[in-house]
């Protein structure tokens, strides 16, 4: 079955590479002269992604004046949300009708459109229609349906709710779980000594919260309901009440103008169920594991329910990648748009594999793999390397873009300088596609609040004056004032930016192993474990990409002593942090890996465990011979002589400077960012050949830099950064 996946994938990858009709869908190699021709002014299609949501009565005269002065602010793209209070509800034929106006009137200012795929979020309900008009296809997940107290000795006989699936006994003296068998459709069951409890658990119609444009009350509750992320059909049925319509309507601008449809977080507040899961279950892993399902809501599992519990989420986490995203994401790749989307709770691992099943497998066929920045996620702080997620699984699958979506509801209030520190921080850890979002920015009203679309943030207001006129003189926050002027500096940087981080291939050599599979065994010490290491390997400069089991396992190749993916990126040291279980097929891959050349470096300890079709069948796994095994979780000096030479050192100790590395036909470019208040100055060697060179992504100019031979292959250079600053330097290559 995973080699089946890991064919489909790779046809699906080569597929989507013939498909792809410009240059932002794949990935690129251009030479150093090809960037520098549009670095002044990168292409649209490059540039930041203002949100802008259509709220209050919105005809073409409102669009035009919105797209005139957001194209004033240096914003070259935008993102449509339905708004509440439009004359044409979201899904109308009216609503279809305002996008392709608004489509062609962006063609015409040489703008790039994207549009969310839903009213609000998360998506997948359609605006309703799948409560109104298919209830079938609506969302369901697994729930304790009754508790019913049993006395020692005394037998329950009764029949249960057709929707019942599970029923396990919870002897309170120990917290022992007894499974009672309900095949027959009804209860039989004698309770031996002890305080017993049977649950039953049922499955039923349950969704997430959706916040819902065409909802009367405008308010977050369960009225629209999502659609099933495991069932294909409804998937399918999604489409063709969304994604159809903008083709009808607008399909000649499909990958010209209209860039892409914009998933936002899908995730399951519920343990889902579809009513296929227990055949596909069954064929999956050989047993049938609706008998244990009751027990996964209790807090005091045994071994063998967490290993039940996680071969059950490999199975959800698997049937939404296939279901759900894969769907989309081909549908659009035939139609020559994007698929881009962000999922929930990206920031806190355990909660992330809770609601999501598995990011990497979610974001396998994703054109553009996402994260968002909301409520101060990312803030001077504390440390949130969660960026790397999206950057690594573009990295990964071969696509040229991972994006953010940044400040809604932000709880800090930044200034513009304090934005472009929240940007910058995920720009050098992969993030080269950025939406802004704050309040909503048009309707009828004109509530268009550039600090709640953009990079100044939530607290930021237009200064108010004539709203038809938007003779808007200056923006606000808390007393300070800086010019539109001064904003639409820091849009033309960010163009610039994420102009030169879309092109070329990732460079780094590290690879650090991702432990889903040990948080689905609720191995919380896992990922405690793999945050603080990765926070170390970029305050050393180490720069990394995450890598999951499936990447591992059958999407990469061995060459050379490295392990290459998809990109063709080639990763020459792969960490294992302490983890529960690891898989054969992963283990296999990297023994093989090891044998030609390329360094295997497991900390603190091997894993427990050696899972292959199941988890709980898995076999205890036995040390093996070929890696390397260092005591310490954490980046000892021991584990620093195990990986790549460094391709940027500092002569200081700089642990607020970060960097990425990307390599272009001809060059290599280097992003730096200091990410401290305090100024850095220092003496630093970098990996070139050739000159260097000082691209100033706010002026758009080009200099050289003054560097010294440093051995071969390397140059020594003074890299002096300001409180916050970020430098790109290339190095041409000989």
């Amino acid at each position: 079955m995973k080699r089946l996946i890991c064919g489909l994938f790779l046809l699906f990858s080569f597929y989507s590479a013939m498909l792809a009709q410009q240059s932002w869908q794949k990935m690129s190699f251009p030479s150093l002269a090809e960037v520098a021709r549009h670095f002044q002014s990168p292409p649209p299609e490059n540039g930041m992604v203002l949100w802008w949501g259509w709220d209050g009565p919105v005809n073409e005269d409102v669009i035009v004046r919105d797209l005139d002065f957001i194209k004033s602010r240096g914003f070259s793209c935008v993102m449509i949300e339905a708004g509440y209070g439009m004359n044409d509800p979201y899904l109308s034929p009216g609503w279809f009708n305002l996008i392709r106006i608004a489509v062609k009137q962006a063609k015409e200012r040489q703008m790039r459109v994207w549009v969310e795929d839903e009213g609000k979020y998360p998506s997948g309900f359609a605006g309703g229609k799948f409560s109104a008009e298919r209830p079938d296809l609506r969302m369901q997940g697994l729930i304790i349906g009754e508790r019913i107290n049993v006395s020692a000795g005394q037998t329950i006989i009764r029949s249960i709710q057709s929707s019942t699936v599970s029923a396990v006994a919870v002897n309170s003296d120990n917290d022992s779980i007894l499974v009672v068998d309900i095949h027959s459709g009804q209860i039989n069951w004698t309770a031996p000594e002890g305080h017993w409890q049977i649950l039953l658990a049922n499955h039923e119609y349950k969704t997430s919260a959706t916040r819902s444009v065409n909802n009367p009350a405008r308010g977050k509750d369960t009225s629209a309901s999502l659609f099933d992320y495991l069932n294909p059909d409804a998937t399918r049925q999604f489409i063709t009440w969304t994604h159809e319509q903008y083709k009808k309507y607008l399909g000649d601008e499909f990958g010209k103008t209209f860039m892409g449809l914009m998933g936002d977080e899908p995730d399951f507040a519920y343990t889902p169920w579809t009513p296929k899961i227990a055949d596909e279950f069954i064929k999956r892993k050989g047993y049938d594991v609706r008998p244990y399902l009751a027990a996964f809501f209790e807090p005091y599992q045994s071994e063998k329910i967490r290993r039940i519990k996680a071969d059950y989420w490999d199975v959800w986490s698997q049937m939404f990648s296939d279901n759900f995203f894969s769907v989309q994401a081909a549908w659009c790749a035939q139609n020559k748009l994007e698929y881009i989307v962000h999922l929930n709770h990206e920031e806190l691992g355990l909660e992330l594999v809770k609601s999501e099943g598995d990011y990497f497998r979610d974001m396998r066929h994703v054109g553009v793999p996402g994260v968002d920045a909301i409520w101060s996620q990312i803030w001077m702080d504390h440390e949130a390397d969660y960026p790397k997620l999206a950057s690594s699984a573009a990295h990964l699958f071969g696509r040229p873009r991972a994006f953010t979506e940044s400040f809604a509801a932000y709880t800090y209030h930044p200034s513009v300088a304090q934005a472009k520190w929240v940007v910058d921080y995920q720009l050098v850890r992969g993030i080269n596609l950025v939406q802004v979002m704050f309040m909503q920015a048009s309707s009828g009203r004109m509530n268009l609040s550039i600090s709640q679309t953009n990079l100044s943030s939530a607290n930021i207001v237009l200064k108010k004056g004539d709203a038809d006129s938007l003779s808007f003189k200056k923006l606000r926050q808390k007393g300070s004032f800086f010019t539109t002027d001064s904003f639409i500096s820091v849009a033309g940087y960010v163009n610039r930016a994420t102009y030169l981080l879309s092109s070329g291939k990732p460079a780094a050599r590290i690879a650090v192993y991702f432990p889903t599979s040990s948080m689905w065994l609720g191995d919380r010490k896992s990922n405690e474990s793999t945050l603080v290491l990765v926070q170390q390997l970029l305050e050393h400069q180490r720069d990394f990409d995450f890598i999951d089991e499936q990447a591992l396992s059958f999407f990469t190749t061995v060459k050379d002593g490295e392990l290459i993916n998809l990109s063709g990126q080639g990763y020459r040291t792969v960490i294992i942090p302490p983890l529960s279980v690891i898989s054969e097929e992963a283990v296999a891959k990297l023994k093989l890996f090891a044998q030609a050349g390329g360094k295997v470096v497991f900390l603190g300890h091997i894993p427990e465990l050696l899972a292959g079709k199941t988890f709980v069948h898995a076999a205890n796994f036995e040390k093996p011979e070929w890696p390397i095994i260092l005591p310490s979780t954490e980046l000892t000096p021991a584990l620093l002589s195990e990986l790549p030479q460094p391709d940027f050192s500092p002569v200081s100790v700089c642990p607020s400077v970060k960097y990425l590395h990307r390599r272009w036909k001809d060059a290599d470019l280097y992003f730096f960012f200091n990410e401290s208040d305090k100024e850095i100055s220092t003496e630093a060697n970098l990996s070139a050949d050739g000159p260097l060179q000082d691209w100033n992504a706010t002026s758009g100019k080009i200099d050289m830099i003054p560097f010294d031979r440093y051995g071969n292959h390397s140059a020594r250079f003074h890299l002096k950064l300001g409180p916050w600053e970020t430098k790109f330097v290339v190095a041409a290559m000989k």
